[in-house]
């Protein structure tokens, strides 16, 4: 099973300078990958408004940083960009890393960010299978053509080229049936993100049976694609994470030592998990610092 952690987003402000620091150390100490949400604004619980650094220019400059790890983001939301350009920021950010992109790819889901910005927020899944028919076209190197409902294209194509046969894997950000559908039978994994399944091995077990199905369905063979979740941890320090979900206060953290911590992990292995990211609370380089005893576990 592959560990990757979630870099910081509105817990706090994070300088750029810290946000590199940080991914250079969670590649220094073995982690297997590095994700960053796609997100622009949050009403916070205090009454904040908060965002993070914008996610394609940012894993831009992290796939220059760093050298092994893999990245990605925790998922784009296809409403923030006209499809056929967001698949060129990706083939563009896998060329930069060297063929390390994971492209998660969602509907997004807070609509306090698409007003703010002027994104239509409306038909949203609808929206999202046209766009991942031309995303999915266009990094697998296909020449597109589409007169859409909402977007159209007129003989569209990728150059320079993906630097890999088949563009960057693919992943969905979305365990609800319809976008399931859309999506499994072309992805390599799928995700689910902590308070979808309680942050507990048992939880993501019932989650996978679930998705077992759903793959089998749209005609995938058994472990044909990975099984990701995003889980809480939590490290000494932390107090709380704060993020513009809501239901992150519905879940209690992974917390204890780091071999109990460790033991947790191996039993979302055990319930069948390929990949996981963490995300930690206090999200600093201290504490990937201390992860790293975790994994030396792991």
């Amino acid at each position: 099973m592959k560990i990757g952690v979630q870099l910081p987003e509105v817990e706090r402000f994070v300088s750029w300078p810290e946000m590199v620091a940080i991914a250079r150390r969670a590649e220094a100490v073995g982690f297997d990958s590095l994700w960053l949400g796609d997100h622009l604004l949050y009403d916070l619980p205090d009454g904040v408004q908060r965002g993070p650094w914008e996610c394609w220019t940012a894993l831009a400059a992290l796939a220059q940083a760093t050298d092994r790890i893999q990245l990605g983001p925790l998922v784009a939301s296809t409403g923030f960009h006209e499809p056929a350009m967001l698949a060129k920021q990706a083939a563009t950010v896998d060329a930069i890393s060297g063929g390390r992109l994971v492209l998660g790819l969602g509907a997004g889901w807070n609509e306090r960010e698409y007003r703010a910005f002027g994104f239509a927020y409306d038909n949203r899944v609808s929206r999202f299978e046209e766009a991942f028919t031309v995303i999915r076209g266009l990094v697998a190197g296909e020449r597109v053509s589409l007169d859409g409902t909402y977007y159209q294209l007129d003989d569209c194509v990728l150059d320079p080229p993906p630097v890999r046969a088949g563009g960057p894997p693919l992943m969905i950000g979305s365990i609800a049936p319809r976008m399931s559908r859309i999506a499994l039978p072309h992805v390599a994994s799928w995700n689910a993100w902590f308070t979808q399944f309680g942050n507990t091995a048992d939880g993501f077990a019932a989650v996978k049976a679930q998705m077992d199905l759903a793959c089998a369905a749209a005609g995938r063979a058994p472990g044909e694609v990975e099984a990701t979740a995003a889980v809480y941890v939590q490290v000494p320090g932390g107090a709380g994470r704060v993020m513009g979900d809501d239901g992150v206060d519905a879940v209690d953290p992974i917390r204890g030592t780091a071999r109990e911590i460790a033991d947790q992990l191996q039993a979302f292995a055990d319930a069948g998990a390929d990949h996981l990211q963490l995300v930690v609370d206090p999200i600093t380089e201290a504490s990937i610092d201390w992860l790293a005893g975790v994994l030396a576990y792991t």
